[in-house]
């Protein structure tokens, strides 16, 4: 059984996963993976039949979470070394993924307009994204102030590379969460 805090300042893997409304069997891509923060709870969350693409550019990171899905027995994840700032750079299928994921990641992209196209080829028309950013600089943690991305700005990029806002929803004190569908 995991427990799961009433409040917390920062993200939680469980608490932000439980407003993708994520189903057995839907196919994720965790976009900016990382070391696999949220990678259990997706794991979880689509089940045995359900495949999660951990999308990651530095290699260290995923060789990280290659060792953490052995770990915790999560067969349903696939790692991919990939570059969002290049068309064709997750070299996933077009259309292939149910629902996307990009937490913590946004701000450190580039050029997030090729990225947001990436992102546009892989999630099916009807398919959702689901954005987590930090909100502001906080105590020395997170990105510098300079490199945050307003939640405006980041609605307005989304909407512009062909995606719907669908909501907000509740990501921490210093995050916000956006959702998306693909049009």
């Amino acid at each position: 059984m995991v427990v799961i805090p009433t409040k917390t300042r920062f993200v939680h893997p469980d608490i932000i996963c439980s407003h993708f409304h994520l189903r057995e069997g839907d196919i994720v891509a965790d976009l900016g993976a990382g070391v696999g923060f949220f990678t259990p709870a997706l794991s979880r969350a689509v089940g045995a039949s359900g495949r999660v693409y951990a999308c990651e550019i530095q290699k260290n990171l995923l060789e990280r979470l290659g060792v953490e899905a052995r770990d915790h027995r999560l067969p349903n994840v696939e790692l991919l070394w990939c570059d969002l700032e290049k068309e064709g750079g997750t070299e996933l299928a077009d259309g292939i993924i149910d629902t996307g994921v990009m937490i913590n990641t946004f701000f450190q992209l580039e050029d997030k307009k090729t990225a947001i196209k990436e992102m546009a080829r892989i999630i099916r028309k009807g398919g959702k994204l689901f954005l987590v950013d930090w909100s502001e600089s906080f105590d020395g943690l997170g990105p510098r102030s300079d490199l945050v991305v307003q939640e405006s700005e980041a609605r307005r990029l989304f909407e512009e590379g062909g995606f719907r806002f669908k909501r907000n929803f509740p990501a921490g004190e210093h995050h916000y969460g956006l959702a998306f569908w693909r049009d």
